[in-house]
């Protein structure tokens, strides 16, 4: 028993032996004849200190972009942050190897190459990820093409014209340069024209939309020489229909709000007063509220200051007529309180013999005229002294002609503010503010809009 076990395993392990021989065998013919060259051949003698083509011309880079989404806009800062995978193609000879095929390797040897010194001029702030390791792509096609892909976030600089906000319309761009090689060592270029860049269409922001976009390219002028310069322009369209419901409604319904006043009684001060402060106060607070999110810088007056600032004239407009009707109501009241009196003060005085005459230039000086005559001789023999009294009064007179025209003219001017029937105020105001309001609004958004 023990012979034939014996017999068995040296069996075994002579198969075994065979099978791994003929396995090595095989593999390593298959690695030495496909597999070339490899990481290693490639790399002797490469220098990644010297660019390619080096004494020999520019090396044409090209560039790609896919736009994986636009986190922020902010208005304050004047920038947006963005996720980006920028593509960078280029041709190394001295990375050349036979076949058809491309070579993938870890991103951690991209220390191994040359690679371009690309960066974003406006970037304020950017990181290159790093989640679950650096999100670097490094493709090595036979025919020296070098593929060097990065995903990048960075917060680049938007100048921004808010004198339309919010119906603006923004141009933000997004630029590549080169660094430290100027134009006689490299050249950039877009590799598809305007389908280089990808992700716009499909973006969905908070209160944008992209309207259009397009690539340039251009170069960089310096005092150290000229660089090349790729530029991607696109245009941002804010969405109008938040701010409508957000400020421009309540805005308006504020307005309406202090019409209300229009149609309470004159007598009813605790009821227009509190109308009136109310509306001011909120639309202060709005115009407050509105200003929080944008710059406060005061070269920008927005669209949206200018229709809070119509409101809140309006507003408070009807907060001053309200002032003049209850002014001229008063006064419209002493006027008659002091008819009533004057008729009063006849009445009285007809039972008397005598009437009281108050003159409005001189209101201390008053005349009494009796029921009796007196004698005629007194009258005779005072008619010298009243002879030369009224000789001395026509001098005076004639003195005092010029200003009392002047009298008269302000008189008359005062007249024209006096107002007959101060509740006509109200009703002339509740035709007056809406249509002048109607008509200003007419204006404002055929400019901003159309304009």
């Amino acid at each position: 028993m023990s012979v034939h076990l014996h017999a068995l395993l040296t069996l075994c392990l002579t198969f075994i032996q065979g099978a791994c021989m003929f396995s090595s065998n095989h593999w390593g013919d298959w690695n030495d004849s496909q597999l070339q060259p490899t990481i290693q051949k490639l790399m002797k003698g490469y220098n990644r200190y010297l660019r390619p083509n080096f004494n020999e011309g520019p090396v044409e880079i090209g560039m790609s972009l896919d736009i994986a989404s636009i986190d922020a806009i902010s208005e304050i800062n004047m920038d947006y942050t963005a996720t980006i995978f920028l593509r960078q193609r280029w041709r190394d000879s001295r990375l050349v190897f036979p076949g058809n095929e491309s070579v993938s390797v870890d991103g951690r040897l991209v220390s191994l190459l040359w690679i371009p010194d690309t960066f974003i001029p406006d970037s304020k702030r950017s990181f290159l990820h790093d989640v679950t390791v650096e999100n670097r792509l490094i493709r090595i096609f036979s025919n020296g093409t070098v593929l060097y892909a990065l995903r990048i976030t960075a917060t680049i600089a938007c100048n921004m014209d808010l004198t339309k906000y919010p119906m603006d319309r923004q141009v933000c761009t997004l630029q590549l340069e080169s660094w430290g090689y100027n134009l006689q060592d490299v050249v950039f270029y877009w590799t598809r024209g305007n389908d280089s860049v990808k992700g716009l269409d499909i973006l969905r922001l908070a209160q944008y939309s992209v309207e259009s976009y397009y690539t340039t390219v251009s170069e960089a002028v310096y005092e150290t020489g000229q660089y090349p310069k790729l530029v991607l322009h696109f245009a941002l369209r804010r969405n109008v229909l938040f701010f409508i419901l957000e400020t421009y409604v309540p805005s308006v319904l504020l307005v309406v709000l202090s019409w209300v006043s229009f149609w309470i009684s004159q007598s009813s001060v605790p009821a227009r007063t509190c109308i009136g402060v109310t509306t001011v106060l909120t639309m202060t607070t709005l115009m407050m509220g509105a200003r929080t999110s944008l710059p406060n810088a005061n070269c920008f007056i927005k669209a949206i200051d200018v229709y809070l600032g119509i409101c809140f004239t309006f507003i408070f407009g009807a907060l001053l007529e309200y002032a003049c009707a209850h002014f001229y109501t008063m006064q419209h009241q002493t006027l008659e309180d002091l008819h009533r009196e004057l008729l009063r003060d006849f009445n009285e005085s007809n039972g008397n013999g005598s009437i009281p005459i108050v003159s409005s230039t001189r209101p201390n000086l008053s005349v009494e005229i009796g029921s009796t005559a007196e004698e005629p001789t007194e009258q005779s023999a005072n008619s010298d002294t009243r002879n030369n009294a009224d000789l001395k009064k026509e001098k005076a007179s004639e003195q005092s002609c010029g200003l009392s025209s002047v009298k008269d003219a302000s008189r008359r001017a005062a007249s024209v503010f006096i107002v007959e029937n101060p509740h006509n105020i109200d009703r002339h105001a509740r035709t007056a503010f809406p249509t002048a309001f109607l008509f200003v609004n007419i204006l404002y958004w055929l400019y901003y809009l159309f304009l």
